[in-house]
């Protein structure tokens, strides 16, 4: 097997206090043992491969909230990792309208053999990262504007699965500062799409949320940071309830 540079990086630019930001869609980055997976470049930019700006917007929530960031440095069509290596999802054959040459006909051997190399190890640092336990884990992705051609009009998604929390001190603060926030949209977990949540946050009790950004919304610098500015100013005083009301100390 080739050298594997690591697949998690992690951001901790001061002491560590804090929430646990996720960002398993970080990169489009495919390793050149496996050509491209046979698509060309376009494709290989395009939201199938990466969430397009979830990267930047995480860092700029560090810059506000402070803990650490946790983030993956290949493309999740190589392997989601937001998927259980059972999910058929996890190394996908198709992705909305666009089949992906070098993961269809894979194996079981194929498949564990994937898992093996990006899963695993992300698991692990993952599980690193949350000792001691944060205060709450977040994590950050992007979704396309449009969807096998019908258009979203979502533009901020707040996700749970079954602690909803944070999600709810999170709803409850847009409310209350009139901003457009909608609970498990535009996907929930009947989508199979809170993996990291139900996998990593909800066993060790950490209060957790998944935001979904529609990536139009993040396409310079600009709305970058104002995003990071709307979602910091919902998650400060959540994650505060939470603390007052729990009595959590983190």
């Amino acid at each position: 097997m080739p050298n594997q540079p690591d697949i998690a990086v992690l951001e901790r630019p001061g002491d560590g206090r804090g929430p646990l930001l996720v960002c398993e869609h970080a990169s489009n980055h495919i390793p050149p043992e496996f050509a491209n997976l046979g698509l060309d470049a376009a494709v290989r930019q395009g939201h199938i491969a990466w969430d397009p700006g979830a990267l930047d917007l995480a860092r700029a929530l560090l810059r506000r909230l402070g803990g650490t960031l946790i983030h993956a440095t290949v493309s999740r069509l190589l392997y989601d990792l937001n998927r259980p290596p059972e999910a058929p999802a996890a190394v996908p054959e198709q992705s909305e309208i666009h089949a992906i040459p070098g993961n269809l006909g894979l194996g079981a051997a194929a498949r564990a053999e994937r898992a093996a190399r990006f899963y695993r190890p992300w698991a692990a640092a993952l599980e690193a990262a949350l000792s001691p336990a944060p205060v709450a884990m977040i994590t950050i992705h992007s979704f396309t504007p449009v969807y096998f051609g019908v258009p979203r009009p979502t533009r901020l998604g707040i996700l749970h699965d079954a602690d909803s929390r944070l999600a709810d001190a999170m709803l409850d603060e847009a409310a209350r500062a009139g901003v457009p926030a909608e609970r498990n949209r535009p996907y929930g977990p009947e989508d199979g799409v809170t993996h990291t949540l139900r996998a990593f946050a909800q066993p060790r009790g950490i209060a957790n949320v998944m935001i979904e950004v529609r990536n139009d919304l993040l396409g310079d610098v600009a709305g970058i940071e104002a995003m990071a500015e709307t979602l910091g100013a919902l998650l400060d005083p959540a994650i505060a309830r939470l603390r007052q009301t729990e009595g959590q100390v983190r």
